[in-house]
């Protein structure tokens, strides 16, 4: 064990404990409906693992078709201020350590969403948010809110706006979904918590700059947004002039079906910086005879996307959930994956039919696409994001299973057992099958 992974361990054990000594956790760490501060914690541990598997070539960026474990650490703590009515400001400081399977590349729908494409042996500090969010009341019958994470116990009325600035992800406000959007608690794949294709704005590790207004009108919502990118595409550094930036739009409907709660959310992006035409990447090569290359050819365009996602409950145990989306093939990703169209969707089952109604089954299935453009691009052995296996003569849909088993350790602590199936790894029908086998320890308070 390295650096922070035996910390981590000690701090998932430390806070179950700490939170059973109160029937109501606020008590211990505030965020209740008249507190003036808050303080939470979480602590999650991921090992990966993934035995040998077919690979007749590999290039810099494929997965290595070896036998490999890899694990990831991180600890964060949740600080919150109310400095006026309906104002929360909030600071979450973070420790991260580790590394995804092959250094978080090979597969277009990663198979961890808690790995971070910055990898370090060491354990080093990072702030992953800083925001002031602003609730404003706008009429409507009462509603109560409740404590969690970067969010202050309350009430609200039914029509409210929601103003938020500062350090944040995009996806803490949009493409939410109930059954698959945290990695620490349900799907580990990053097409699963989040559509694959949302290529939204952020630096390495998932965070940006920017605000967000949200209008709630009943069962409707109303979500615009402004986010700083990337200096350059896939970067650690985020724009300082803010010349690069993405604007986000999501209208999101809210329903009963047969007396179960459901909502529809539709999301889209415009994306405005310098990238490359894979067809312009594919040209140079071909004049120069060397690979196909990106940064050489990138210049000032817009790029766009659009999805969608839905949740539905059908019995008190069970919810499903879908999600799809495209993104602009023509132009390489900016920020997260290399594919242009997926298409998700799975189930989360609850344990009370057999006893244990706190454990939580999911399943899910999923099918990412790259563009034409791209794979000519992938074939002239050019790298992407997560792609590059120096060539692509034979491609096709990458196909994932996922499923998980998550089951209490103790009160707030949960260990997850987890499985993923990955055929045609980064569109490369050559290459695997993959067998990616996952254990993840997470505690919260």
């Amino acid at each position: 064990m390295n650096g922070i992974y035996p910390l981590a361990a000690a701090a998932v054990f430390a806070l179950a404990p700490a939170a059973a000594l109160a029937d109501d956790p606020s008590a211990i760490v505030g965020g209740g409906a008249d507190d003036a501060f808050a303080v939470h914690g979480q602590a999650t541990l991921v090992e990966q693992y993934h035995p040998r598997f077919a690979s007749p070539y590999r290039g810099a960026q494929s997965l290595d078709p070896g036998q490999r474990g890899e694990e990831t650490t991180d600890l964060t703590a949740y600080l919150g201020v109310r400095p006026w009515r309906g104002a929360e400001l909030w600071f979450d400081p973070e420790i991260d350590q580790g590394f995804g399977l092959s250094d978080t590349l090979g597969v277009d729908g990663f198979t961890s969403a808690e790995a971070y494409k910055v990898g370090k042996s060491s354990p080093y500090p990072k702030i992953q948010r800083l925001f002031l969010r602003q609730t404003i009341d706008l009429g409507g019958p009462s509603e109560k809110v409740e404590a969690d994470m970067n969010q202050f116990a309350g009430t609200q009325t039914q029509n409210h706006l929601v103003l938020t600035v500062g350090k944040m992800s995009v996806v803490d406000i949009f493409d939410t979904n109930k059954y698959a959007h945290d990695s620490k608690n349900d799907f580990l794949n990053w097409a699963l918590v989040d559509t694959g294709t949302f290529d939204y704005a952020a630096d390495a590790w998932g965070y940006t700059y920017g605000g967000a207004a949200e209008w709630y009108r009943g069962p409707w919502t109303l979500r615009v947004g402004a986010f700083d990118l990337s200096g350059v595409p896939n970067n650690k550094n985020l724009d300082k002039t803010f010349h690069q930036y993405q604007l986000e739009g999501e209208v999101e409907r809210r329903f009963s079906l047969f007396g179960r709660p459901g909502a529809v959310r539709i999301t889209g992006f415009l994306t405005r910086g310098r990238m490359a035409l894979y067809d312009d990447a594919v040209a140079a090569a071909a004049a120069t005879g060397d690979a196909a290359a990106l940064a050489p050819v990138r210049h000032y365009h817009s790029r766009t996307g659009l999805s969608f996602n839905a949740e539905q409950e059908v019995a008190d145990d069970l919810g499903l959930f879908a999600r799809g989306g495209h993104a602009d093939g023509k132009y390489e990703g900016y920020e997260f994956t290399d594919m242009s169209d997926t298409f998700a969707a799975g189930l989360s089952l609850k344990g009370t039919r057999w006893g244990r109604k706190d454990d939580v089954v999911g399943l899910a299935g999923i099918l990412d696409g790259a563009s034409s453009e791209a794979k000519a691009y992938f074939n002239a052995g050019g790298l992407g994001i997560l792609a590059g296996d120096g060539a692509l003569p034979h491609p096709g849909v990458e196909k994932i299973i996922e499923t998980y088993y998550s089951l209490p350790v103790a009160k707030f602590t949960h260990v997850t057992l987890d499985y993923q199936f990955v055929d045609n790894p980064a569109f490369n029908r050559d290459r695997g099958p993959v067998s990616v086998f996952a254990l993840r320890l997470h505690s919260q308070l």
